[in-house]
């Protein structure tokens, strides 16, 4: 048994971290999940700057990715409707209405410019092998722009989840320049279908964020949805209103949807409504408003952390010089050996060394004869190599003859320009970066405006813009209370939302919210809204027989949580909110007893705690009680009751 609990813990800790790292949640350095690098990475290879098959791009995938084709073309459509790095042909549906895209076979795609840019360079990428060992994918692509918080991302793994929001690229972009020249930034989030956002509570990336849609109320008679909340199309938010409207929370004629291009659902209000009065209900029951909580749960060096979004930004940044330095020295090498090698052939046929190879016989000896030759120039020539004979040895008769010593000078002159210019930004790194990503936001900056504005508004609370339009019942012969039953006695008019306290005949109460139906004994004492100020005062029979009495406040409750009036073994007699009342109390006559009835004024008996025990009354066996009015003398009548 131990060693099946032993290798069940094993295999559930293997599929729970490829799940983390290989599916789920993304890459900070990249922002992509692996599903989504190997789409890119399919793309570059097949990259000639013309469109490709999407069915095609799912199938060589599919030499990356160990499963199903529909995972990919799905990922694949959500990445090309982020409109970053893969350019669109075709049916791609809809962010929206929700409409699905076409089939793969019929739906085209290539790379965009800005992948090019900014997020491919095979010579500095890491490559490990694919799945199955023939191919090779990227760890991660050297990323320049902070990809992660400008797509966004969610996703779901063993005990862990994530909720990335969208932010605007250029914003970002600068938001990386500040952080490299050390001054402040603060990004926000951006939406691609528009809308409004508060965020007060955002966090850092960490908190939640409350996002509503753009409404035009300038028609009193009807309102039009010209933007939409992030995270909802426009079926999803017609549906809501549909919902609301039939279940009495809206009143609204009718709905319209002439969405193309841009939102446009009008709302046509019932006969007497207005827009203005029906703004905050629109926001309180459907879904043109939202609460998102949000979740920046990422994967740095081959773990998952939690991370505010400015942490992000600043690795981003970091990364960046990381990349922009790799870069330059790469080419630097390149052009170094490129140098040598034109020096070289520039000695090798100015001074004609190659006549030192017309009497060589011997195979052999031509390599001797090469070095020979190049002895003189010793100071010129730092190292020579069998490569660098071997590709001297392989220049054509025709370049001899037609060598141009001026356009060699002049070739290895833009060379060594370009190195001190490599030199100068590996000196000054960040001026360069700088220098970069300025340039990035002026090509890009008309492409990516911001689509959110960030405001501040408070959260309509349901329950206060509900309609108290259904009838609040109860049924005693049944023993149940809510609007939803048909039966009854009405005992005052209630919302779905309302939250009633409702104390029974044996003393439990409890605090319930939206009373549809619910079984509250044939006896309820006590239904109405909670007022925390409310005084009640109850009789009741202790253990002894004995009169009591308590009078308390109901401030504090757990929703649907049964609490006790009175103690155990103790029977309620009589219950009021009269803020003054009086106990007539009879007792049980017994043998000299002389005061078979009293009357207590109960109003001056102090309030207690509700989990306090009443006050006895009287130490004799009690008959019955009646509650009565107190009696205000006539000349205090007139005057307000903290006067009397």
């Amino acid at each position: 048994m131990a060693y099946a609990d032993t290798l069940f813990d094993d295999y559930y800790l293997k599929y729970a971290s490829y799940f983390i790292k290989d599916r789920a949640i993304p890459e900070i350095t990249d922002g992509l999940k692996p599903v989504q690098r190997r789409i890119l990475q399919t793309l570059f290879e097949l990259d000639d700057g013309k469109y490709h098959k999407v069915a095609n791009v799912v199938g060589q995938t599919m030499r990356f990715h160990p499963h199903g084709d529909q995972s990919i073309f799905g990922s694949l459509v959500n990445l090309a409707n982020k409109d970053l790095f893969i350019d669109k042909q075709g049916n791609y549906g809809s962010i929206l209405t929700g409409d699905q895209a076409s089939a793969a076979r019929y739906i085209e795609c290539r790379l965009t410019p800005l992948a090019k840019e900014t997020l491919h360079n095979p010579q500095i990428t890491e490559y490990i092998d694919s799945y199955d060992g023939r191919n090779k994918e990227p760890v991660a692509f050297p990323a320049k722009i902070p990809v992660l918080l400008s797509m966004g991302a969610e996703g779901i793994a063993s005990s862990m989840a994530t909720r990335i929001l969208p932010h605007n690229l250029i914003e970002l972009m600068e938001a990386q320049i500040a952080c490299l020249k050390g001054e402040p930034f603060l990004v926000l989030p951006d939406f691609p279908t528009g809308g409004s956002v508060d965020v007060s509570e955002y966090n850092d990336g960490n908190g939640k964020v409350i996002v509503r849609a753009k409404l035009d109320i300038r028609d009193p008679k009807r309102i039009v949805v010209r933007e939409l909340p992030f995270g909802s199309t426009t079926e999803s938010l017609i549906n809501s209103m549909a919902a609301a409207a039939k279940k009495n929370k809206l009143k609204i004629a009718g709905i319209s949807d002439y969405t193309a291009d841009e939102v446009e659902i009008e709302i046509r209000l019932a006969r007497g409504i207005q827009a203005e009065d029906t703004i905050d209900a629109l926001y309180a029951f459907t879904d043109c408003e939202s609460s998102i909580s949000t979740n920046v749960l990422v994967i740095r060096d081959r773990h998952p952390c939690i991370l505010p979004v400015t942490e992000v930004i600043k690795h981003n940044a970091n990364h960046l010089l990381e990349v922009l330095e790799a870069e330059l020295k790469v080419e630097e090498k390149q052009l170094r050996k490129r140098l040598h090698a034109k020096s070289l052939e520039q000695l090798f046929i100015e001074e004609r060394i190659y006549k030192h190879i017309e009497e060589v016989k011997d195979q052999k000896l031509i390599n001797d004869a090469v070095r020979q030759g190049f002895k003189p120039f010793e100071t010129k020539v730092k190292e020579l190599t069998d490569d660098d004979i071997e590709n001297l040895l392989k220049v054509p008769i025709r370049r001899v003859s037609l060598y141009d010593i001026n356009r060699a000078n002049k070739e290895m002159k833009q060379i060594r320009s370009r190195l001190r210019e490599i030199k100068e930004h590996l000196d000054n790194l960040t001026f360069y970066a700088t220098t970069f990503l300025d340039k990035l936001i002026k090509k890009y900056r008309e492409f990516y405006p911001r689509r959110t504005k960030i405001t501040s508004f408070k959260q309509v609370d349901a329950r206060e813009v509900a309609q108290r339009n259904l009838s609040l019942k109860y049924d005693k012969d049944s023993g149940y209370l809510g609007y939803g039953i048909s039966n009854g006695n009405t005992l005052f008019s209630v919302s779905p939302y309302d939250r009633v306290v409702v104390i029974r005949k044996s003393g439990a109460y409890a605090l319930h919210d939206g009373v549809e139906k619910l079984f509250v004994d044939k006896g309820m004492l006590y239904c109405d809204f909670v007022e925390p100020e409310r005084i009640f005062t109850v009789v009741y029979r202790d253990e002894k027989g004995y009169p009591c009495v308590k009078r308390c406040k109901l401030e504090k409750f757990v929703l649907n949580r049964g609490y006790d009036l009175i103690p155990e073994r103790c029977r309620i007699l009589g219950l009021t909110t009269d803020p003054n009342p009086q106990v007539h109390v009879t007792y049980k006559p017994t043998p000299r007893m002389r005061v078979l009835e009293e009357e207590f004024d109960v109003s001056i008996y102090p309030v207690r705690g509700n989990r306090a025990k009443g006050i006895r009354l009287a130490s004799k066996t009690l008959k019955s009680i009646k509650i009565i009015k107190k009696a205000i003398p006539e000349e205090n009548k007139d005057q307000p009751p903290g006067d009397r």
